[in-house]
């Protein structure tokens, strides 16, 4: 046994499990509450535009609070983070499954998203720290980066099951049962190694710029999505973003002891990683957004049927991550991954958006399901793995919460950005087509074409996300080791080394 081997937690893969288990949590819940909402409004009476603050009061936590979250770990330890994460987000949940009105489930929600964004980057974290052998970080990171992508499919079955045959209800209250048995999972096999922690204090100003900032811009964008852009508060909302962002990003440069150290991010291949991410959510997102409504208006299926029509990308995404990302990464350079996963998913997207009125399943909808899980599974486990990799252990949490700002915030852009393209187009081809309802029966089938329209113009702009992640992925990302016989320097002719 050499001296690295010895190091190694013997317990690390039983670990794995609970923190796979405690991110899938994290990640479904962002939408195993949208198939129950139709459910809660009516049993609680809340209104049309508190609908959305079901959703908006976890995001803006969620995605506000991450770095902070983030930088909590660091100093806290892991693993202490994690359990309180759990710890939180199960009271929470109970809280929001017991809600007697809409400010008591708005209340809940957003201390989830507040729970939510210590926990999230703790798993990730932990994850970074107990699997430092390349090999075995590949096949961690291969497991995790297909919960992590498959997390938000998952939920939408989840949520539709729960919701016909329980109550919307329980789409809260399941996750004190995973929260419990991942937290005794986290006391009895999680042992966080003993690595360096971030001793200085915590950056106030940076805390209070980046949560504020993040706010605005998942609030804005999600603002833009029901208002539409020329709302003034929408404007005043995403410009106020950018100036606490930019001022943010001043204060970091400036400080002793930084939030988000700028080495961090400007690394080109970390830097790569987190763009490519984010704009795969924007894709991603909006295909949720738009195939929900397909399935269940269009097609009329069950809340159980939608969520069901999801699972080929959860296998793809599996096949992806485990069986293609996990065997090649410690093999080929990453971006020779990500950038055919990359476009592979776009193709997938291209294929949903050929989506008409009557289009069978099994000829537009699984194809291109699966094929979308097959892409991003393939890229998002080398981009996890690389987003986190060489960041000094102090860094650990706020590095790991950077991956998940990325995709929160991309979520938020994709909803409002394609949705609001969609609704344009919607509306572009009904009065294009106005003097065709000529009958009910022909009004109506106007309406869901028109409708089918904006779906596939949003999806084809989701592709185009896609495909601008793979040129991002392509052009910035050179990470890898000489292999023998090689050039240095030269990252087509590298091998990635994913150990720290």
């Amino acid at each position: 046994m050499t001296h690295s081997d010895a190091r190694l937690d013997p317990r690390r893969w039983k670990a794995l499990v609970f923190i796979c288990l405690a991110q899938l949590m994290v990640v479904l819940d962002g939408t195993v509450v949208n198939i129950a909402l139709p459910h809660a409004q009516t049993d609680l009476g809340f209104s049309d535009a508190n609908r959305q603050w079901v959703i908006t009061a976890y995001a803006l936590a969620f995605g506000g609070l991450l770095l902070f979250g983030g930088r909590i770990s660091d100093l806290w330890g892991r693993r202490r983070a994690f359990m309180i994460g759990l710890v939180g987000f199960a009271a929470a949940s109970a809280l929001g499954g017991a809600a007697a009105n809409t400010a008591m489930l708005l209340g809940a929600r957003a201390l989830q998203g507040a729970f939510a964004a210590l926990l999230a980057p703790a798993a990730l974290s932990l994850l970074t720290v107990m699997f430092t052998e390349a090999r075995e970080r590949a096949k961690a990171f291969g497991i995790y980066g297909a919960i992590a992508g498959g997390g938000a499919a998952i939920g939408l079955i989840l949520g539709g099951i729960l919701t016909e045959y329980l109550n919307w209800r329980w789409t809260l209250y399941i996750n004190v049962f995973i929260a419990a048995i991942a937290l005794a999972g986290a006391i009895f096999e999680i042992r966080e190694p003993a690595t360096d922690r971030h001793g200085a204090r915590l950056d106030i100003p940076g805390v209070l710029l980046a949560s504020t900032g993040l706010a605005a811009v998942v609030y804005g964008f999600g603002r833009a999505a029901s208002d539409g852009w020329s709302d003034p508060w929408t404007i005043a909302t995403l410009v106020a973003a950018v100036v606490l962002l930019v001022v943010f990003v001043m204060v970091q440069r400036r400080v002793a002891s930084p939030l988000l150290p700028l080495r961090v991010v400007l690394d080109r291949n970390r830097g790569g990683a987190y763009a490519s991410l984010g704009l795969a959510t924007i894709g991603m997102f909006g295909m949720f957004l738009f195939l929900t409504f397909y399935l269940q208006v269009v097609h009329g299926y069950s809340p159980v049927v939608a969520g069901v029509a999801f699972l080929p990308m959860v296998v793809g995404m599996m096949i992806g991550a485990t069986q293609i990302g996990a065997r090649l990464v410690i093999k080929v350079p990453p971006r020779r991954l990500m950038t055919p996963g990359f476009l592979v998913a776009a193709i997938g997207l291209a294929i949903l958006a050929q989506m008409k009125v009557d289009s069978p399943y099994a000829a537009v909808v699984l194809p291109g399901l699966f094929l979308i899980g097959l892409g991003l599974g393939t890229a998002f486990m080398p981009a996890m793995n690389l987003a986190t990799n060489g960041v000094e252990p102090r860094d650990a949490g706020v590095a790991s919460a950077m991956v998940n700002t990325s995709q929160q915030v991309g979520g938020a852009i994709g909803t409002a950005l394609l949705n609001t393209i969609a609704t344009s187009a919607t509306a572009a081809y009904m009065t294009a087509h106005a003097q065709e309802a000529t009958t009910p029966e022909s009004g109506t089938l106007l309406g869901l074409e028109g409708m089918v329209h904006g779906f596939s113009v949003g999806i084809w702009l989701g592709a185009g996300m896609l495909v601008l992640a793979a040129a991002i992925s392509f052009v910035l990302i050179n990470f890898g080791r000489p292999a023998a016989g090689h050039r240095d320097g030269d990252p087509d002719t590298a091998v990635p080394n994913f150990a720290h």
